[in-house]
């Protein structure tokens, strides 16, 4: 019968780190790079675990370029081809993932990249709602395949679940329903959980089990990035904070004189009728397409977002992010940032002359245009549908 649980679930926006005494001098002591070993897959990777979403217009062969410079990981759009894959650099492969849905169209394209490019290690499969039985089976028909390769399966938000896939064969657990920027599972559904508590409750079930997990959406902000490695997630994926580059996919427009680029959601119409040939009778669409003001190079905004994470370090004396969850202290709060100058802000310009000496300047611009931005409705920001 129906009920009602009454403990209080937190998301991103309902917290802020508590500053804690450190030895630490300055920002660049801290090492952002982890090194996982996997438990079903039994492979070690070494990187910076922010991964950038698997949706049309962030999970990117462009991104994976510049990712691969920062270690960190890219899983890729799913629509992409064993041609096309063999084209990627045998240096770039050993940071992306292959993605793929749970129909049998989508597995025999899965095992014909994989065999085309076995040595990209990750495979990710991705569905909106990772709690049916036929999800878990798929997991588990890709892990008797696929024996060696890492595999990353969701999206989930709750203990058992995680539990459920990981000892199924998952290594790393997606979790995010309805927190994504351009998700409306929770206004179509009703259906969802808040990002932080997800997080901290996942991490913990997928610890237990030496199961890793991706805390994926709801990121609006560096400093969302920060609090979800806080509350335990070993990797943070990201969608709508990468969105809007010159290495994002999805057509430029120009208006006013403004330039602006299409994000949309991996379930929503646009989606549906470039893959699906429409949206089926009997669903709705579960996702929004938006146009993202343009936002130049990601490289400024990588070096903003990784910034902002190694400052949060700093703030809890942690040399290493593996530690910031260990001396993480989060304390509710019922306002973030003082707005009284939100509606005044100044985008920081760069002279031409002083173009080419630019580096950390410009890339402050985006990160705090995102954290002055009034709070995000409750279908908030970052990759899960």
């Amino acid at each position: 019968s129906m009920r009602i649980e009454t403990d209080v679930k937190l998301d991103y926006k309902d917290v802020l780190i508590r500053p804690k005494r450190s030895e630490l001098k300055s920002r660049s002591q801290v090492e952002l790079s982890r090194t996982f070993t996997f438990r079903n897959s039994k492979r070690e990777w070494t990187g910076v675990p922010i991964v950038s979403a698997n949706m049309d217009t962030t999970g990117t062969f462009e991104v994976a370029e510049v990712f691969d410079r920062y270690q960190m990981l890219t899983a890729c759009a799913k629509h992409y081809t064993k041609e096309d894959w063999v084209k990627v650099p045998v240096e770039r492969r050993k940071n992306m993932a292959i993605s793929t849905g749970t129909s049998d169209a989508d597995f025999e394209r899965l095992c014909a990249c994989v065999e085309a490019v076995p040595d990209v290690p990750f495979i990710c499969i991705d569905v909106a709602n990772g709690y049916s039985e036929h999800f878990v089976h798929h997991v588990r028909k890709v892990r008797e395949k696929f024996p060696t390769h890492t595999i990353i399966a969701g999206n989930v938000v709750t203990q058992e679940m995680v539990e459920e896939l990981i000892l199924s064969g998952a290594d790393i657990v997606k979790v995010g329903i309805g927190s994504g920027a351009v998700c409306t599972t929770r206004k179509q559904t009703g259906v969802g959980y808040p990002q932080l508590s997800a997080v901290i409750e996942c991490a913990d079930a997928a610890h237990g089990l030496s199961g890793h997990i991706i805390a994926d959406g709801g990121c609006t902000c560096p400093g969302d990035i920060a609090k979800a490695f806080g509350g335990g997630a070993d990797f943070v994926m990201l969608g709508g904070m990468l969105a809007g580059h010159d290495e994002s996919g999805g057509q430029t427009i120009e208006r006013d004189g403004r330039k602006y680029k299409i994000f949309y959601g991996m379930s929503s119409a646009t989606a549906m009728h470039k893959y699906a040939g429409g949206v089926a009778e009997y669903r709705s669409s579960e996702g929004k397409t938006v146009e993202v003001p343009y936002r130049g190079p990601i490289e400024k905004t990588i070096q903003d977002f990784l910034g902002g994470v190694r400052s949060a370090c700093t703030y809890v004396g942690a040399a290493h992010l593996k530690e910031l969850s260990k001396r993480t202290t989060f304390i509710r709060v019922t306002m973030q940032l003082n707005q009284v100058f939100s509606q005044n802000e100044v985008a920081h310009r760069v002279p031409d002359s002083d173009k080419s000496k630019d580096t950390a300047g410009a890339a402050t611009e985006a990160g705090e245009a995102a954290a002055n931005a009034p709070a995000v409705p409750s279908d908030g920001a970052g990759a899960a549908e």
